[in-house]
């Protein structure tokens, strides 16, 4: 399908600020859906008498339906016309939204999440090409770096302002807020939004219908797999095992077919170029380490210090806005040719050095300054990262390629979130039991600094009126609470001393990527 040259969508002045400003609303609007709802489970769970794993389907749901929807989004904008499509999924979005709200049901609410994500993720893909083809040539690492401000704080500003909301008013308006900022996006996208010239729109016979259902039990299965896995206790389910069976059929059924049908959803073949198969690779690391961190940091803060979700949140926003400060930097550095490899190799082995120092202040009582610097640099990290790692990935394709493989690399890095929560999950549930077990064969009876510690509680216990044997119990529990807590603690060091390893080894990949012909223009059909 030809599509019109890229004069012809680049905007200037007044039209170009408010489409951008429309595209980054957009993009945020869909990112902290992803997180704002996590602070506000256990209300959601509380009013709608659900279970803690029925209310857990509030966040898989859209986030399977995010993920199946991305690799579909370049065909879909070329069978209905980009700015049509965005203004739909903006219009589903919102409205969905508001149903959420009014939800009376905890499985009305996973159905219009799920719905919800069908939107959002449509959302995330065509702000970044309607944000790029706006600028020229020359100016669209400047894009790319503005779009991925968004992208970056975006997962960082949903827990505190879920907090917030939740606080201080109920958990319907972190759907509420939504409302009036679709309503004005959708205005401004029909308003100011172009959408290329496509050729002729395919026939319902020629659609691949086939590689849809593939691609949807595929990811669809996975995604739950990774969300449920841990709480179900992986292959011991009989649910997991069978999804698993799915998950691996259907993603050979759906690489057939891909090669093998005229017009696929998906055009597999673009992998065949060696700098997006290792970029595919670093954004899935990449992915594993943004929302990894984001999401181990505020556990840690929130079950071993005791804050609550809203400081927790907030303590995050110095290091998101460390990243949103340096992405004009890096455009700029983009564009005056500085090889983007170095970059990369720079970005992670700063970030090695974030989860080193993480590794080694994380204690029962850290305090906010001793962790200030480590998010300052994990921000500098992602700064150097992001934008580098999805330019480079596309700077040997050309034509409708890049478009196909700005998909790819769109999919792998939501999906290493996806795997970077679950293995971490599991990690510290599994790292924890084994730290307790080390930690509690040293605790022998007989020895003296033991038998004080417990005496010491017990006559604490005894003093609050409890008798000799009650407090003796009460001893014994808070000693193993202490023995937990500190295990999680070790659990969580773990974690992040194993996230550095894996950055490291990130950095020789780098040096296999091949040197573009030329700068990359990262919205070429981009759709």
């Amino acid at each position: 399908m030809v599509q019109t040259g890229d004069d012809d969508l680049v905007e200037y002045g007044f039209r170009r600020v408010i489409i951008t400003i429309t595209a980054v609303l957009c993009a945020l609007l869909e990112i902290v859906d992803t997180t704002i709802v996590n602070v506000a489970l256990n209300d959601m769970r509380g009013s709608l008498g659900a279970t803690l794993t029925d209310v857990a389907w509030v966040v898989t749901a859209y986030a399977i339906a995010n993920v199946i929807v991305i690799p579909m989004t370049s065909w879909l904008s070329q069978q209905f016309g980009r700015r049509n499509y965005f203004a739909v999924s903006i219009v589903v979005f919102t409205v969905t939204s508001f149903l959420c709200g009014n939800a009376t049901n905890i499985w009305e609410l996973v159905a219009f999440r799920f719905i919800q994500g069908l939107g959002g993720g449509a959302l995330l893909v065509t702000a970044q090409t309607i944000i790029t083809e706006s600028y020229p040539v020359a100016k669209r690492g400047m894009a790319q770096a503005i779009y991925g401000m968004g992208v970056i704080v975006g997962p960082t500003l949903g827990p505190p302002l879920g907090g917030y909301l939740v606080d201080n008013y109920s958990w319907p308006y972190i759907f509420y807020i939504n409302i009036p900022l679709g309503i004005i996006a959708t205005i401004l996208t029909l308003s100011f939004v172009k959408s290329p010239k496509y050729g002729d729109k395919l026939k319902a016979n020629q659609v691949d219908w086939l590689g849809i259902i593939f691609l949807a039990a595929f990811i669809g299965s996975l995604q739950f797999i990774l969300e449920h896995g841990q709480q179900d206790d992986w292959f011991n389910d009989s649910l997991i095992v069978a999804l698993a069976v799915v998950t691996v059929f259907s993603l050979l059924f759906f690489i057939w077919r891909e090669l093998t049908f005229e017009h696929p959803i998906v055009n597999l073949r673009v992998l065949r170029d060696t700098n997006l198969r290792i970029g595919t690779i670093l954004t899935f690391i990449l992915g594993f380490g943004l929302y990894g961190s984001t999401f181990v940091i505020p556990i840690y803060t929130q079950s071993i210090l005791g804050w609550t979700a809203l400081q927790a949140g907030m303590f995050l926003i110095p290091s998101s806005l460390t990243t949103a400060f340096m992405m004009p930097f890096i455009g700029k550095m983009i564009q005056k040719g500085i090889p983007q490899a170095y970059m990369i190799a720079t970005g992670f082995l700063i970030f090695f050095f974030f989860t080193f120092m993480m590794h080694n202040v994380l204690t029962s009582d850290t305090g906010r300054e001793h962790m200030f610097w480590p998010l300052i640099l994990r921000g500098v990290g992602l700064g150097l990262l992001f934008v580098p790692i999805t330019t480079l990935s596309l700077s040997t394709l050309s034509g409708k390629g890049i478009g196909e493989g700005a998909a790819f690399t769109g999919m792998t890095r939501q999906l290493g979130g996806s795997f970077g929560i679950a293995l971490i999950t599991t990690f510290i549930t599994r790292q924890t039991q084994n730290h307790r077990v080390d930690l509690v064969t040293n605790l022998d009876p007989s020895n003296y600094n033991v038998q004080q510690t417990i005496h010491g509680l017990q006559m604490g216990f005894m003093s609050k009126g409890y008798t000799m044997n009650e407090a003796l119990a009460k001893a014994y529990q808070a000693l193993d609470y202490k023995v937990i807590t500190q295990a999680t603690l070790l659990s969580y060091q773990d974690v992040f001393w194993y996230l550095g390893i894996m950055f490291l080894l990130c950095i020789p990949f780098i040096f296999l990527i091949k040197k573009g012909k030329n700068k990359i223009n990262p919205a070429d059909a981009m759709h």
